[in-house]
């Protein structure tokens, strides 16, 4: 099978704006993936406290090891998400779907 490692595209493009209502140039960037919390959410964690996950002894998921460590399958390559950005009334629209690729390259 063949995977993308390199996707070239333009920086901008002609597309319809819905919030104009009509077809605008609009500038092409990556989503950013934002700031990550930590590996236990609120909820988990919440959870954990109600069941005694604390002091000795084994407490099932929180006493195996890292999901990193496990071996395993994985994917060699991430999902991308397009986010389109009007250059007249300034507002963004994401891509409906990412692109399953290594790298992409902004020209």
């Amino acid at each position: 099978m063949f995977l993308k490692n390199n996707m070239k595209m333009p920086k901008k493009t002609k597309r319809f704006c819905k919030f104009c209502n009509k077809r605008t140039e609009q500038k092409i960037d990556l989503v950013s993936t934002g700031h990550k919390r930590a590996t236990l959410k609120r909820g988990s964690k919440e959870r954990a406290k109600k069941r005694g996950a604390s002091g000795k002894g084994s407490h099932g998921r929180y006493s195996k090891p890292a999901v990193k460590s496990w071996k395993r399958k994985t994917k060699t390559t991430t999902k991308k998400v397009l986010i389109y950005t009007c250059q007249e009334c300034k507002k963004s629209l994401h891509a409906k779907k990412g692109i399953r690729l290594s790298k992409i390259l902004f020209e």
